[in-house]
């Protein structure tokens, strides 16, 4: 019983604490998401002021779904994001409020070079990207679980 009792002492746990997981009151995770958003018609209208304009906006949209936009680039008819977000949130939910919003508030600026290459209200193409990352390979993750010590008992 004393093993127990030092294993999950206060001290004993902060010493297990990963700076990369998160906490919440019932769960730790780390879920990362790689999203590709491209703009409608795939049009080259995106300048790097409009760049750091979105990288602002998803920051924002990130932070009321407390997520994390870990890292943020883009070219001139896309966007990348990485997005470390807590188990709570869908990332159909999360998409949908990072599309929305950003091209509510990308269009409200009235940029030149968004204006004169796309009409309507619309900013993005309906389709995205997604793919889930980080941790490690399946085939690791399948070895760690396999060597996991069944109680015997």
């Amino acid at each position: 019983m004393k093993f127990l009792n030092e294993r999950n002492s206060k001290g004993a746990i902060k010493a297990r604490k990963n700076p990369n997981y998160r906490h919440n009151r019932h769960c730790v995770f780390m879920i990362h998401i790689h999203l590709v958003f491209v703009t409608k018609y795939r049009r080259f209208c995106f300048t790097q002021r409009v760049i750091d304009h979105l990288e602002t906006i998803f920051t924002n949209i990130c932070k009321d779904y407390e997520a994390e936009l870990k890292e943020f680039n883009g070219e001139e008819d896309h966007v990348h994001l990485l997005i470390n977000y807590p188990p709570k949130v869908t990332v159909s939910k999360l998409v949908n409020s990072l599309k929305g919003v950003s091209s509510r508030l990308i269009r409200k600026e009235n940029y030149p070079e968004i204006r004169g290459k796309l009409w309507g209200s619309k900013l993005w193409s309906p389709s995205y990207f997604a793919s889930s990352c980080g941790g490690g390979s399946l085939e690791i993750i399948k070895e760690y679980i396999e060597k996991q010590e069944r109680p015997q008992m």
